[in-house]
């Protein structure tokens, strides 16, 4: 097994190295962190802090895993009130949320939907985040491909949206 610790500037890595291992991270509009990458046979795989084990390192898993740290180290937000990819029902069909966010009264707070970097935001992501916001019912949406973010509160007492300049730390979503 191999373990390489990733930084955000990826200059000193010899072209040969990244070919190699088929892996060239995309740098994000996001805050660096140290993350540890392993090697498995053939594939790329990047520790998740929250459920404490490796995943294999997708592009979107690479955003999701950036966002976790962001929202914790920069935002306030707990990690043990985090959940990755958990399930839901969506007109009879299982689907599965990025990211939710719980308060401390175990109350959803947070939904976001993830998009590798490549991956343009567009109309059909707000759609697939709002399609799981009429299951949960959550006040505050994050869409990111780790390049573009959007952030948006819903109002459902007056059945409307606003999209914030920037996301709320924890304690201020609290208030909200």
């Amino acid at each position: 097994m191999f373990t390489l610790t990733v930084v955000e500037d990826f200059s000193f890595f010899p072209f040969n190295f990244l070919f190699l291992f088929m892996f060239e991270p995309i740098p994000l509009n996001l805050p660096p962190y140290l993350s540890r990458i392993t090697q498995k046979l053939d594939k790329l795989f990047i520790f998740d802090e929250l459920r404490r084990k490796d995943l294999v390192l997708t592009p979107e898993e690479w955003v999701r895993q950036h966002w976790v740290h962001y929202l914790h180290k920069h935002k306030g937000y707990p990690k043990s009130l985090m959940r990755v990819e958990g399930g839901l029902k969506l007109n009879a069909l299982q689907k599965r949320s990025d990211l939710v966010v719980f308060n401390n009264n175990g109350e959803k707070m947070l939904l976001a939907e993830f998009k590798s970097p490549t991956v343009k935001i567009t109309d059909k992501a707000f759609r697939q985040i709002a399609n799981y916001n009429s299951i949960y019912k959550i006040p505050l949406l994050v869409v990111s491909n780790g390049i573009q973010h959007y952030y948006c509160k819903i109002h459902f007492e007056e059945n409307r949206f606003e999209f914030l300049p920037e996301l709320p730390n924890y304690n201020s979503v609290l208030n909200l």
